[in-house]
């Protein structure tokens, strides 16, 4: 990594800036003109120059201004993340506090409604999964028949999810049967998580097997079934606000955002990935694994219910992005989920 001396950082900055505000490429007389810095436009050509030889800026094609690289946008976010208070406006929020505390109890539907107001205040995609199904806790199971053999499964956790799942049964279970299967899982497993239920159960099978018909072992073949969630459940919205940018205008990158939104699974495992970290983080086109999503970046924070993750919050955008804005509505939206859900 190249050290930059604090002119050229304030030059760097500035050329940032001025990309984020208007996607043109930026030359040395509208930096001169916008910030006062006290150079002449030469001294600040040179310097430019520099900063493209070390990878921050690049030029279009000869005799146009530079726009950032990814590196540029990487230097520029870590100095807004430095600062701190890089971003401040109360009433961007309000009113969403309000909405949302009504969902708490509805942890799918929090997060989906979640996702359109970052959506509509970044002017972005708004993104969001929920807690990863192997540390969701069981806090109730209702099994229905829904056909001859279907059985129609709904989840309430302790974290405020409700899951449906349709799986397939012994035609001849009846819903009296059915009712006392739910009723023997929730007194055995209410308050587990979904990963200690499965553990459980396989030692139960192993116990089960000369009793391959009873009730028992029907019940622990149905929950295995009922439990079976391989991804977190992924939200987004605001693709029509998205494709409204001047960085979406020509149909080969609306085919890559839109492939990037239908791998939903790399997406999750990205996400999920992310969520590990604390505060909030922002991945910048080239650092993303996903092919895909290499001219995009993202930015993510995790909600917590005490010290444990329950979902994760965050955007989508184009590299040009208004980084300190949407830094700090993923960053102000996370805390108030999280202290939201403190006060259950």
């Amino acid at each position: 990594m190249f050290m930059l001396n604090e002119r050229n950082k304030k030059i760097l900055c500035a050329v940032v800036q001025s990309y984020i505000n208007f996607p043109d490429p930026v030359g040395s007389r509208s930096v001169t003109k916008k910030y006062s810095f006290g150079l002449s436009p030469a001294t600040i050509r040179n310097i430019m120059a520099d900063l493209e030889d070390m990878g921050f800026l690049t030029q279009p094609h000869t005799s146009a201004g530079r726009v950032p690289t990814d590196l540029g946008y990487r230097f520029y976010v870590d100095s807004l993340v430095a600062e701190g208070d890089y971003y401040s406006n109360i009433d961007i929020l309000q009113g969403i506090y309000k909405r949302l505390e009504s969902l708490k109890n509805d942890m799918d539907t929090l997060l989906s409604e979640t996702t359109k107001d970052l959506s509509r205040l970044s002017h972005y995609l708004g993104i969001a999964i929920s807690p990863s199904p192997d540390i969701t806790t069981l806090k109730r199971i209702n099994l229905l028949k829904y056909k001859a053999d279907r059985l129609a499964v709904v989840l309430f956790t302790d974290e405020g999810l409700i899951k449906n799942k349709i799986i397939s049964i012994d035609s001849e279970i009846s819903q009296k049967d059915l009712n006392r299967i739910a009723g023997y899982l929730n007194s055995e497993f209410s308050g587990y998580t979904f990963d200690e239920i499965r553990l459980k159960i396989i030692k139960e099978m192993s116990r089960e097997k000369s009793r391959c018909d009873s009730l028992i072992s029907k019940a622990m073949r149905i929950c295995q079934d009922a439990l079976y969630f391989p991804y977190s459940a992924l939200f987004v919205s605001g693709l029509s606000e998205v494709l409204e940018l001047p960085d979406f205008a020509d149909l080969k990158k609306i085919r890559e955002l839109s492939r990037a939104i239908e791998d939903k699974h790399t997406i999750v495992k990205l996400l999920d990935k992310l969520s590990e970290s604390a505060g909030v983080q922002v991945i910048i086109g080239s650092e993303n694994t996903l092919e895909e999503m290499k001219k995009l970046s993202v930015i993510v924070s995790h909600c917590k219910e005490g010290e444990r993750s329950i979902g994760v919050v965050g955007i989508i955008g184009p590299t040009r992005m208004n980084y300190a804005k949407a830094i700090y509505i993923v960053d102000n939206t996370s805390k108030l989920i999280t202290k939201m859900l403190a006060g259950k």
